[in-house]
């Protein structure tokens, strides 16, 4: 059986143990579910606000940078009324609930976080509503929580067990040393971590990540950042390419965590991570060809699928298309010429946003602007196959309509938002 299938059936049996809520009270959150959508956002910027003021130790678990532009309040109003729209059957969400539990697993939300959330979640409501939310209201929005809450802590605990039970697996942050530190180009750097007590480490699904707690000096919190793993499985250490956030306009800070590593982590120091997690990953059942498509350091689990299939089923056909700004912020460009040299199933291509001179007179890119239908037309044999994609949002967008308008499968397409969830409709 697949770890993919594995889990399905885990979170089935899950769901089957799922506390009901009490009919009158699914028709009052039914009744003012359109309420609550409404006012989303304004209810869980006011709810994080709450909880910092109150327990500001829960800021070394939570990314403040999401708090600040506003990515993680819009995160959690979606993922609130998405659960509490399907209470009756949690099944029609599940993606989206493992999706989450997988994020909690690996930032380590443990059952004691809950009634922390749920308290101040529930007084954002009732302090945004006012005077219609009424006790009867908030009574049953309190017991529709209880039920939320209940799924994630039971789906979380399987999670860990599994976690901790599988070959090289590990409970909560494991200390690692960074092996090798490889700059790939102008803004990305490779890490190779391996186990520093030398014991073997748990294997992944192509596509998953590691969460790294960075302690940074002058910082008053802990950071925690997930970093996609950018080679495959089945080796003795772990590889996340980390792309230098430098500020996106004058004024504002660069980014904590990859500035940190870029410039203060060296080999043979040491930085802890826990077990790899994510929902988005290969499916390795499939013999389809397989397009990947990156955009900038969207990249690095693109690069962790191709070497995986390369290793574990290289007759596959496969098309690697990667877009760039240009070949100074191209990562991994020589050993994706190496790979399409020795295989010849395998097709790549690069795209240019703002090709060098020295790009344009060596024409060693296939394309400049942006990626476009008709382009992915040309260069594509048909619409069939698995397509995975990852990168900025608005690329990914991009992306994703443009499958939607050659009519490829809704099951066939898969991509990754770095950082919080978001949407790309």
């Amino acid at each position: 059986m697949s770890i993919q299938l594995q889990e399905r059936n885990t979170w089935k049996e899950v769901l089957n143990t799922v506390k009901t809520l009490d009919p009158k009270k699914l028709e009052i959150i039914k009744a003012t579910l359109p309420v609550v959508q409404e006012h989303g956002e304004a209810i869980t910027k006011r709810f994080y606000q709450r909880m910092f003021e109150r327990h500001p130790e829960l800021r070394n678990i939570f990314n403040q940078t999401h708090q600040r532009t506003g990515h993680q309040p819009k995160a959690l109003a979606d993922a609130v009324y998405g659960a509490a729209a399907n209470i009756e059957d949690f099944s029609q969400i599940m993606p989206i609930l493992e999706r989450i539990g997988e994020k909690h697993r690996s930032l380590q939300i443990k059952p004691e976080h809950y009634p922390i959330v749920g308290e101040n979640l529930l007084a954002a409501i009732k302090e945004i509503l006012g005077e219609a939310a009424t006790n009867e209201i908030m009574d049953a929005w309190a017991d529709a929580y209880h039920v939320i809450s209940d799924v994630f802590i039971r789906m979380e605990d399987k999670m860990y067990k599994m976690t901790e039970a599988q070959p090289g697996g590990w409970a909560g942050f494991r200390d690692f040393v960074i092996d090798r530190k490889v700059k790939e180009s102008d803004v990305i750097t490779s890490f190779y971590l391996k186990p520093k007590d030398g014991k073997a480490i748990a294997k992944f699904i192509p596509g998953q990540y590691i969460t790294l707690k960075a302690e940074i000096g002058g910082e008053k919190y802990t950071h925690l950042r997930q970093y996609s793993l950018s080679d495959r499985p089945g080796l003795d250490y772990y590889r996340i390419s980390v792309k230098r956030e430098d500020p996106p306009e004058e004024g504002l800070p660069p980014g904590v965590v990859s500035t940190y590593l870029h410039n203060h982590v060296n080999e043979g120091d040491n930085i802890s991570i826990s077990a790899p997690a994510g929902d988005f990953y290969l499916d390795q059942e499939s013999n389809l060809p397989l397009i990947l498509i990156s955009g900038g350091v969207g990249q690095t689990p693109m690069m962790c699928m191709l070497n995986s299939v390369i290793h574990e089923n290289p007759g596959r056909e496969i098309y690697f298309i990667h877009a760039a700004i240009n070949s100074r912020y191209h990562a991994f460009k020589e050993h994706v010429k190496s790979i399409r040299a020795k295989n010849h199933h395998v097709k790549s291509y690069v795209i240019y946003e703002k090709p060098t001179d020295e790009d344009v007179a060596a024409r060693n890119y296939d394309k400049d602007g942006y990626i476009t239908l008709e382009w992915m037309q040309d260069v594509l044999p048909s619409s069939h196959g698995d397509y995975y994609f990852c990168g900025p949002e608005p690329f990914m967008k991009a992306v994703n309509q443009a499958l939607k308008q050659w009519e490829v499968p809704q099951e066939r397409i898969h991509y990754e938002f770095f950082g919080s969830f978001g949407s790309l409709d």
